[in-house]
């Protein structure tokens, strides 16, 4: 047989195999995709490739990986408690004696079992279930490389939309507390008042604009560092320059009432003012004594100010908590309340929602409002010892629940997107179309500005529905629509790269 008959052939096993039609190549490309799941490496390749839309659920000093904190403590002349490995100021003791406490970080460098040891200490690699708590170790992380990140965040947007690129993302929201926590220390000052509305014009009035303004002004700097290392707009630029990033303001929980309102205040001003900043988040662990001890005063704060800053988006981390690790009642309505009180548009990590009170009214009604949850498996494995079965996933999925994948701390969890998929992919036996729809999922329900390409059950809208994304070409009304929404926008450069994927098959 002649190789024209054989294709011939072969293209008639396929139309047979689909029923009597010539499958699509997205039906191909699910059939290569289910004949390498047993096969790992073929399996990651494949992956590695595949476009992923955004990663909505991402902190920028947990995204960076060990070794690039000790090159920025290193240039930033930082010394280490040898025993704590925990950066310290200035001056060192630059002998790199092994006995010295307090070593130049340089000194790592030249003493391979000291680097080992940061980056242990740093991250998670190494850890193992024997050696004590994970959560202890993950949260213990930031501590220790906190010194490293004052100076350097230019350098770690550009990991992180460097990194992002090679995992073919497209989009990045990422929660950043960009004011360094000068809101909270100016709640401090000012102090609490039982009057919301009294307390918001007492920060507003007390300088919290000025703390808008230089919040401003810093990432104007930082994103310029960006661009510098990435060599955006020139001939060797990094793929980096290629990512959209936004900004979830960040919100430290654990600090008092006053200081907590302060930094919600300024993350709806921010978003307000200026257009990087999409929307915030509450961040540190759930489980720790003051986010447990104010849990409600806190969805309180978001349900006032909410009323006056109603188009600013909120995502909340809830739910990260897993039996034993709070008492009983401490699981049953996080996240119900950040829902209703809180009017959180996605939940990060809801990892408890089976230990809610009425869990399958609450996934209902988080099907119909179309809350989104940013799914973190690798962190939720570490941190709550979570996983396979025990896991909320299938549950999510079962239930209509919109779901997307995401890193949440990838360079202290030593992962990346594409782990993240290959851990779902092996883990609960998902599809092609089950993965291709979270990746879709991430960009619709992400806080990009304008029009969704989509309507219904991602179909998409009039204007675009003849258009084709196989060869890039669209319509004038198409592209204008598409030119009018950053979403929408983003939608469509996604489907392109699906398109693309699936044309090797």
């Amino acid at each position: 047989m002649g190789p024209n008959a054989l294709i011939s052939a072969m293209f008639l096993l396929v139309v047979l195999l689909a029923g009597g039609r010539a499958q699509t190549s997205e039906e191909r490309t699910a059939q290569y995709f289910a004949g390498v799941r047993q096969n790992p490496p073929l399996l990651l390749s494949f992956l590695r490739d595949m476009p992923k839309g955004g990663d909505l659920h991402i902190h920028l000093a947990g995204a960076i990986y060990a070794e690039s904190w000790i090159d920025f403590a290193s240039q930033d002349n930082l010394c280490v408690d040898r025993t704590a490995s925990t950066l310290l100021p200035p001056p060192c003791d630059v002998s790199c004696a092994r006995y010295t406490n307090k070593p130049a970080v340089q000194c790592a460098y030249g003493d391979h079992v000291f680097y080992n040891q940061l980056i242990d200490a740093w991250s998670m690699r190494n850890w193992n279930r024997g050696e004590g708590s994970g959560h202890d170790h993950f949260f213990a992380t930031f501590d220790k490389f906190q010194l490293a990140a004052i100076n350097r965040v230019g350098s770690q947007l550009a990991e992180v939309a460097s990194r992002a690129a090679a995992d073919h993302l497209q989009y990045v929201e990422l929660m950043h507390t960009a004011d360094d926590a000068r809101s909270a220390e100016l709640g401090s000052k000012l102090g609490w008042d039982d009057d919301f509305s009294r307390m918001r014009e007492k920060f507003l009035e007390g300088g919290l604009k000025d703390v808008l303004s230089m919040t401003r002004q810093d990432l104007d700097r930082e994103e310029t560092k960006q661009r510098q290392i990435l060599r955006c707009g020139t001939a060797d630029a990094d793929a980096g320059c290629g990512i959209k990033i936004h900004y979830l303001y960040q919100v430290l929980r654990g600090m008092p009432p006053e200081g907590v309102f302060a930094q919600i205040l300024l993350g709806f001003e921010l978003v307000q003012a200026d257009s990087r900043f999409v929307g915030l988040n509450l961040v540190m662990p759930e489980d720790w004594y003051v986010p447990m001890r104010d849990f409600k005063l806190h969805m309180k704060m978001l349900d006032y100010l909410h009323s006056l800053y109603p188009k600013v988006h909120i995502s909340l981390h809830a739910g990260e908590l897993a039996m034993g690790l709070v008492p009983p009642e401490g699981l049953r309505f996080h996240i119900r309340e950040s829902v209703e009180r809180g009017h959180a548009e996605r939940i990060g990590h809801g990892v408890s929602v089976m230990r809610e009170d009425d869990a399958l009214g609450l996934l209902k009604e988080m099907a119909s409002r179309k809350i989104l949850v940013e799914i973190c498996l690798t962190s939720n494995d570490m941190i709550l010892g979570v996983e396979g079965d025990n896991h909320p996933l299938p549950t999510y999925l079962s239930r209509g629940v919109p779901v997307a994948l995401a890193t949440d701390d990838e360079g202290v969890a030593r992962s990346d997107m594409t782990r993240e998929y290959l851990r779902a992919a092996e883990s609960y036996k998902l599809s092609y179309p089950q993965l291709k729809r979270m990746a879709r999922q991430s960009l619709e329900h992400s806080f990009l500005l304008g029009a969704s390409l989509w309507q219904g059950d991602f179909q998409m809208v009039p204007v675009c529905a003849t258009d084709r994304t196989k060869n890039g070409k669209v319509s004038p009304a198409c592209q204008k629509f598409l030119e009018g929404s950053e979403r929408a926008s983003m939608q469509w450069r996604l489907e392109l790269e699906f398109a693309r994927l699936e044309a090797r098959y």
